[in-house]
């Protein structure tokens, strides 16, 4: 285990990327990622709020979350790639959709190196909201 010498955080892999200190509201956690992966961040933030205008904007799991009486979709940054969460149901309802982006459960990879299919996180996101327990 690594320790970061800064937060104190423990981690599998050594000098692992990370962010030190408090994160409480997305613009924080923006502005804590490297300057040319806020662009990104920025323009995946926009699309969820056009998709989901009701949700309220959290930091869970020290990732920026929209919140709309549970977790609709949660985003990180990531080295090579934006990390989208919404959850294994809308992985698996998108398959057709997610193409050539890596996954995992619950988990969408969109590679920095390629233009992010806002459309596509937009479907999720209004997916996620209509599936929304009353």
């Amino acid at each position: 285990m690594w320790k970061c010498p800064n937060c104190g955080r423990e981690f599998k892999k050594t000098e692992q990327q990370h962010f030190c200190g408090e994160i409480c509201t997305i613009d924080d956690y923006i502005a804590g990622q490297p300057e040319e992966v806020r662009p990104f961040l920025r323009s995946i933030r926009e699309t969820i709020r056009a998709a989901a205008p009701n949700a309220t904007e959290k930091i869970s799991w020290r990732m920026p979350t929209f919140w709309q009486g549970e977790n609709l979709i949660h985003f990180a940054a990531f080295k090579k790639h934006i990390g989208i969460y919404p959850g294994g149901e809308a992985v698996e309802a998108f398959s057709d959709r997610i193409g050539e982006y890596g996954t995992s459960k619950g988990a969408i990879r969109l590679p920095l190196d390629k233009p992010i299919d806002h459309e596509l996180v937009a479907a999720i996101v209004r997916w996620r909201v209509a599936r929304l327990k009353d």
